[in-house]
């Protein structure tokens, strides 16, 4: 097996069909797919399951209870048979020669990992989408900013003999996919055509749990980042931020936005802030 390519789910009931429909139409046959489901409680198991019915040589579905996605990715890499480790995730879509592309300057000798600047907003038709859009920075209808570089400390593509010689991700949290470059000592380079499709949060409830989740980071100077983090994100700084950048876009709708995106921050880091993870 040349391949593996490995998604940690976790409630992804409305994109894995997508998702695993997608790379079962890869024009590249050398890969397997482990899904890693990490406790969910919703549809997710479910749906794998039948589509592994349709795909038995495809897909392998494994499970585990709710460690985060850098435990999911590891418990999928010690299954793994691949000489090239792909790391995706569950709502994201490809164009049919993303694989192929992905790796073609790994498996040609030239570099050890790889990831893509050809990542775009799936879902760029829907209000909120675009507004995370505005707040990230991005490019219009990219999820990266213009003038992107060409090293990424996110790799989606890596020899697993390198995962395997610094012992995978470390768990932690929102930043884990970060760990493995951390430990490498390098970054990922850029593979040219390797086009595919991820969605940003499209609903309100979705913006707050992401944003959520993003607050409860590890931050940098310890309490004192923390504490920053808290005063940026209130009420009257999110306030003002979302009219600015409303006006200057044009989208009135970002002030609402940026109101329920700041608060679920607010919330996230004050819970990083009571349990004292940045501290560790």
């Amino acid at each position: 097996m040349l391949v593996s390519v490995v998604i940690p789910t976790y409630n992804e009931e409305q994109s894995i069909k997508d998702c695993l429909e997608s790379l079962a139409k890869q024009n590249f046959g050398d890969f397997e797919v482990i899904v890693v489901d990490d406790g969910s409680t919703d549809n997710t198991v479910t749906i794998i399951k039948s589509l592994i019915t349709n795909h038995p040589s495809l897909i392998t579905l494994l499970l585990q209870k709710h460690k985060g996605p850098g435990a999911a990715r590891n418990l999928g890499v010690k299954e793994a048979g691949g000489e090239i480790l792909v790391f995706v995730d569950a709502d994201m879509t490809f164009d049919k020669n993303f694989l192929k592309n992905l790796i073609r300057p790994i498996d040609a000798g030239k570099i050890k990992g790889t990831f893509s600047k050809n990542e775009y907003v799936s879902n760029w038709d829907n209000v909120w989408a675009r507004c995370w859009n505005i707040n990230e920075g991005w490019e219009e209808g990219r999820r990266h900013p213009k003038n992107y570089p060409d090293k990424q400390k996110v790799f989606r593509a890596i020899l697993k003999s390198e995962f395997d010689r610094v012992g995978g991700f470390t768990p932690g949290g929102y930043n884990d996919d970060w760990s493995l470059s951390g430990k490498l000592g390098y970054e990922a380079d850029p593979a040219p055509g390797a086009i595919f499709y991820h969605s940003n949060p499209d609903t309100l409830k979705e913006i707050f749990k992401q944003s959520m989740w993003a607050g409860k980071r590890k931050y940098k100077l310890g309490i004192i980042g923390v504490i920053f983090s808290l005063i940026r994100a209130s009420l009257p700084i999110s306030l003002v931020t979302g009219l600015i950048k409303a006006f200057m876009k044009k989208t009135s709708r970002f002030i609402v936005f940026k109101v329920v995106y700041d608060f679920g921050l607010f919330i996230g880091i004050s819970q990083s802030l009571v349990s004292k993870n940045w501290a560790k």
